[in-house]
């Protein structure tokens, strides 16, 4: 939100008090509280008729500093509150020296000099990362009587700022206005299915804004040089995180507010959906799955979407008995063939359904405040809101699905949850406004917790699409309404990378696209794409996408590219592991492995997947792609191309092939069954070793496919012409140098060391 009109003048009605300077200061062990006046004080009679800022400053973890600006500390405050279960009241020192305060928090230090201008500095190793300057602490009040608080922070020459979220508008978010604001608006708008008010920058630190409320953000947008946030309150309260690099942000700040959980290793496999307007009953779904296996092409999950219920009726999660007569009995059949269940629901009760007069009967439901239940036409005629502030509704709502568990149901998409009104009383009694982010994370929370209690740890599994900050904690999501374009392709892929920068280990998005359908060329290609993401769903809205129905190379291409993700199965979960305990996503935008590239802090067409493989999905008819490679050689995974940079390459690929490039020093494993995502990955995996210099070493973890853990673990070491294996692995294992072609060694089980030939 703009409060200016430009630079010297304020907007119509709008009045902004700024802290000025420090009058007075209360030192502790851990924290720091300024008292801040809006004007220099130069005598008592100007401690009179002026406000006084309280600013509290506190460490809630090593390496993250927290700054609190009161404004009337009297208001009453309402949850909900973001959990910080990583907090530690304890971290962080208070030093003093003359007029200026320190408080140090790992490398990050907070330094005040009490004796001049208002300034809040951020520091680490000697270095300024940010800074609050003398329009950087207050509060301002509009025409309509509106009470604002707001926090400035410095941007450096050549600052970047990522994050907020998932964003599908540009992936540098350097002068946007953003509204960290649940809503329904596709992947087409500046609106965002998942908000999150955190962003991180290329100068090694990261900022969290503490307000499961509205964020509006001014991202050097109002203010060239500043990112500025504000919300309608009495308080703000932010937390500034550092790295120093972009991984070590991630770390800290998932650190606070919870990492993913580990999903299930079959949902790295393909899944497949009715699509969802399209006709279809259990012979159209045996159609589907035993077209796939005619064709080779292995299928993971089969996922039911809306109209498994009936029209009028979502959500009572009752099979439609025309549709499904024997739901238990399909479900059954479909498991004989080695397939996971997904079902579509969502948070929200239709007049029409058996539940509505339940739910209102047992207030259940959301009310407005004269007691009568919200309700409108949107979606579903006459639909209410399950409030999941109430744990009665909350067993209510997953009572039903536990019956659809007992059935045989692996996972749900927990569909919806953004359009929450504000004007409404919940339960608990929270604050409207903040319940309206906050209620997908009771939503996504409640059906994840009800998964862990009845599958067990490490089986839990959605494919939601909205979330807040901490909603990574309850992965998979998945990037909501896109239409079938070249166009929607690429900002479905922005929006995933925004995401990963926002503390999100897991994303996909609908192969094909959801809106339309896609041509022949953009199913291929988009296949690619999302079977070289952390997860991969074939799904849209009034067409079907069965490979078939966009041509025989289109089997070919989701065959091969299927069995592909198989392969890299192991490599992959060795990535989730490393989101579940460091916050590190799966799909990584440029700029977080490699922060000290110039090149890469804007791009937003590729990405790393995991560790070591970098990703360049092709957006155009021709099969044109241009990308940029980082320093070294670079070794194409499906041709064996090499490409040495750092420069960018321009080529063109056909639809079996397209940049997905090998790091160099990097060693690959792949699985040997390529018919499924879960097997022993350990026995008889194969390591592609590729642009090994001399002296390079790399210790490769292949890791256990049924939960945390490692099977195997292998340290590799070149010495001149010799690579050197060992192994603690009891089961066969093969090294392959230098490409697909390049020569395989294959070792018999128990080898335990093996010195092999390495060609210059």
């Amino acid at each position: 939100m703009k409060f200016t009109d430009g630079y010297w003048l304020m907007r119509p009605g709008v009045t902004a008090r700024y802290a000025t300077e420090v009058a007075d200061v209360r030192a502790e062990e851990h924290r720091l509280t300024l008292y801040a006046p809006v004007k220099h004080v130069r005598g008592r009679g100007d401690t009179l008729n002026s406000p006084l800022l309280t600013v509290e400053c506190w460490s809630p973890a090593e390496g993250v500093i927290g700054v609190r600006a009161t404004h009337h500390a009297g208001s009453v405050r309402r949850g909900p509150e973001f959990a910080l279960p990583g907090a530690d009241p304890g971290s962080g020192k208070v030093h003093r020296d003359g007029d200026v305060l320190e408080l140090r928090s790992g490398e990050l230090t907070l330094r005040v000099d009490t004796s001049g201008p208002w300034r809040l500095e951020f520091t680490a190793n000697g270095r300024v990362l940010t800074g609050v300057g003398e329009r950087g602490t207050g509060f301002v009040t509009d025409a309509a009587g509106r009470h604002f608080m707001l926090g400035q922070l410095e941007l450096g020459v050549g600052e970047s700022v990522y994050g907020l979220g998932e964003r599908f508008t540009p992936f540098v978010k350097n002068g946007q206005v953003v509204d960290v604001w649940q809503a329904d608006g596709g992947t087409t708008s500046e609106q965002a299915y998942k908000n999150v008010p955190f962003h991180l920058t290329n100068r090694g630190y990261g900022v969290f804004v503490n307000h499961p409320g509205k964020v509006s953000y001014e991202v050097g947008s109002e203010s060239v040089g500043q990112v500025q946030f504000s919300v309608e309150d009495q308080t703000l309260e932010y937390f500034v995180v550092h790295g120093p690099t972009p991984k070590q942000v991630l770390e800290r700040y998932t650190g606070l507010l919870g990492r993913p959980a580990l999903p299930p290793a079959w949902a790295l496999g393909l899944w497949l959906s009715t699509s969802f307007t399209t006709d279809y009953d259990e012979a159209t779904v045996n159609r589907f799955v035993g077209g796939m296996a005619e064709r080779g092409i292995p299928l993971s999950v089969f996922h039911f979407d809306c109209f498994w219920m009936r029209g009028y009726h979502w959500s009572d999660f009752v099979w439609d008995p025309d549709t499904f007569p024997d739901p238990a009995g399909m479900l059954a059949r479909l498991k004989e063939q080695g397939l996971r269940i997904s079902l579509w629901i969502n948070p929200y009760v239709a007049q029409r359904s058996e539940l509505f007069e339940e739910g209102v009967r047992n207030g259940y439901l959301v009310r407005r405040a004269d007691g009568t239940v919200w309700q409108w036409d949107l979606w579903q005629p006459g639909m209410a809101l399950v409030d999941f502030s109430n744990p009665a509704a909350v067993a209510w709502f997953t009572g039903r699905l536990r019956r659809l568990l007992d059935q045989g149901v692996d996972c749900f998409k927990t569909d919806f949850g953004e359009r929450i009104p504000t004007d409404v009383v919940w339960h608990d009694g929270g604050d409207p406004e903040k319940m309206h982010n906050q209620y997908t994370q009771l939503y996504n929370r409640a059906v994840f917790e009800l998964l862990r209690e009845e599958r067990g740890e490490g089986e839990a599994l959605l494919f939601a699409r909205s979330a807040t900050a901490g909603g990574q904690q309850f992965p998979v999501h998945w990037g909501g309404d896109c239409e079938s374009t070249f166009n929607a392709m690429a900002e479905s892929l922005r929006g995933g990378l925004s995401l990963g920068l926002s503390g999100f280990g897991f994303w996909s998005h609908d192969i094909g696209g959801f809106e339309g359908t896609p041509t022949p060329t953009v199913f291929k290609r988009w296949v690619q794409f999302g079977l070289l993401s952390s997860h991969s769903r074939l799904h849209g809205s009034k067409s079907y996408r069965v490979p078939w129905d966009y041509g025989e190379e289109a089997v070919e291409v989701t065959r091969a590219f299927t069995r592909l993700k198989h392969r890299l199965a192991p490599y992959l979960q060795r990535a989730a592991q490393q989101a579940h305990l460091h916050g590190t996503p799966v799909m990584r935008a440029m700029v977080l492995e490699f922060p000290d590239d110039p090149a890469a802090a804007t791009l937003d067409r590729q990405y790393l997947l995991g560790d070591d493989l970098l990703v360049a999905p092709v957006f155009t008819d021709s099969g044109e792609v241009d990308y940029y490679v980082p320093e070294g050689t670079w070794t194409n995974l499906l041709t064996g191309d090499r490409v040495t940079g750092p420069r960018w390459v321009r080529e063109q690929h056909g639809f079996h092939t397209l940049p997905l490039l090998a790091r160099p020093d990097s060693v690959i494993p792949l699985a040997a069954d390529d018919s499924r995502p879960v097997s022993d990955w350990a026995d008889g995996v194969t390591l592609l070793v590729h642009a090994f210099a001399d002296g390079a070493e790399r210790t490769v973890v292949v890791p256990r496919s049924d939960g945390p853990g490692e099977s195997a673990r292998f340290h590799l070491r070149r010495t001149g012409d010799r690579l050197t294996v060992t192994t603690d692995s009891a089961a066969p294992w093969s090294v392959r140098l230098g490409g697909p072609e390049g020569p395989l060694h294959a070792r018999p089980a128990g080898t335990a060391e093996a010195e092999l030939p390495f060609p210059a």
